[in-house]
Order: structure tokens, then C-alpha cells, then sequence
């Protein structure tokens, strides 16, 4: 009976020592490796935009208008897209913004659903972040209210996107919320729109909160940096 007591106290501490051990790696040890993962993500980005050439002004037309520039080419899977600031969320909140949902790119930083417009584009400019671990980027996401800036940058120009309401609830399968024109946003017709996407309850997966946006103002990198960064 001791023996049987004895192995029973054994197995209970093991398992008491392995459920810390993944709470300290869920709270600490993943934002430890986001912070990390976001702050490499954040200087290639930088470092991508000071070597980007600098564009000759376009002489006079003499001729012929020349044919409109080609489509830009889609955003590369797992790369970084842009700079997101959202200053309800914090003076330094800084995150950014890759392309692609899947949990490894999720890692890194925010994610850019596959399908949906180009940034500062007709359309929806969708993105996803965690509530929880990994950084947790949309922590605070139920703050975000009517009015709120969204602020984005992809290293040559900025774009100010203004929610229109608080965060919506709603199921994982109600993907209509990232459709061109997100149903049950309000909107009632084509713009340039941006959805956040986060996962509710907090420590949970069960639901989505989800935050539409409009673009407010536009605004090159080179004129300096937009009012609503310092409002």
C-alpha cells in the first residue's frame, strides 16, 4: 500500500512539474521567441525599404502614352508586408505584418489573410494576430472602439484606417467577415476597407473578435509621419 502511495505522490508531482513547465512556456517562453521573431521581421523590413531605389522623376511626355505598369507582384508567403501601429493599443505597440495565417508565420508577427486586397487597396485588407501568446499582439483588442486609428506603412507610404465600431463576435466559420465587403461591417458598398481578426475568449479559440476599418487619409513616407501617430 506505501509502495502504491508512494508511486501515486511520484507521477502526481511529474505531472504537477510538466504543467508548469508548459505554463511558463505558453506566458514567458513564447513571447520571449516573438519578440525576437518580430524584431528580426521589423529590421529586414527596414533594411528591404532603405535599399529600395530611388525613382527618377518622369520626363515630359514627347510621345505616345506608355502602357500602364504592369500588376504588382502578389505578396510572398511568410513575408513581411507591412508596419501596423494601432496607438489605443499602446504608445509603442509596433507589429509586422506578414503574409499568410498559418501558425508559423503567426509566430512572427500579424498575418495577412491569403485573398484579400493589397494594402490601401479596393477591397478588404485582412489580418489576423494572436489574443494570447506568441507577443500577444491583440491582447487588448476589446478596447478598440469607433474612431480608433489603424495605422499602417509599407516603407513608402502611410495609411490612416479609421474603425467604425467596436469589436464583433462572432464563429471561426463565418468567413464572410473578410469578403470585399465584410457582411455585417455596415458597409454597403465597395471601398477600401481593413478587417482584424483575433481569437475570443481570451485563452480560448472558440470565437472571433473582429474590428472593420475604413481608409481615412493617405500620406508618403517622405512628407513625414501621419497626425494620427501623434494625437
Amino acid at each position: 500500500m506505501r509502495l502504491v502511495v508512494r508511486i501515486f505522490s511520484e507521477l502526481c508531482l511529474t505531472v504537477g512539474a510538466l504543467i508548469v513547465l508548459f505554463v511558463v512556456y505558453v506566458l514567458y517562453w513564447t513571447g520571449v521567441q516573438a519578440e525576437s521573431a518580430t524584431a528580426g521581421e521589423l529590421k529586414i523590413l527596414q533594411q528591404e525599404w532603405a535599399d529600395r531605389p530611388v525613382e527618377a522623376p518622369t520626363p515630359a511626355p514627347t510621345a505616345p502614352a506608355p502602357a500602364p505598369p504592369a500588376a504588382p507582384a502578389p505578396y510572398a508567403a511568410g513575408k513581411g508586408i507591412a508596419v501596423m501601429y494601432v496607438p489605443r493599443l499602446g504608445e509603442d505597440w509596433e507589429w509586422p505584418v506578414l503574409q499568410g495565417t498559418d501558425a508559423a508565420t503567426l509566430k512572427k508577427g500579424l498575418g495577412h489573410y491569403p485573398g484579400t486586397a493589397r494594402l490601401g487597396a479596393t477591397g478588404n485588407f485582412a489580418v489576423a494576430g494572436h489574443r494570447r501568446t506568441h507577443g500577444d499582439p491583440f491582447k487588448d483588442f476589446p478596447r478598440l472602439r469607433a474612431g480608433d486609428a489603424v495605422v499602417l506603412t509599407d516603407g513608402t507610404t502611410w495609411y490612416t484606417y479609421r474603425v467604425d465600431r467596436a469589436p464583433y463576435r462572432t464563429v471561426p466559420s463565418d468567413t464572410g467577415v473578410v469578403d470585399p465587403v465584410p457582411r455585417k461591417s455596415g458597409f454597403d458598398g465597395p471601398g477600401r476597407y481593413l478587417t482584424l481578426t483575433t481569437c475570443d475568449p481570451e485563452w480560448g479559440s472558440s470565437h472571433r473578435l473582429v474590428v472593420w476599418a475604413h481608409l481615412d487619409a493617405t500620406l508618403p513616407v517622405a512628407d513625414g509621419r501621419p497626425q494620427a501617430l501623434d494625437s
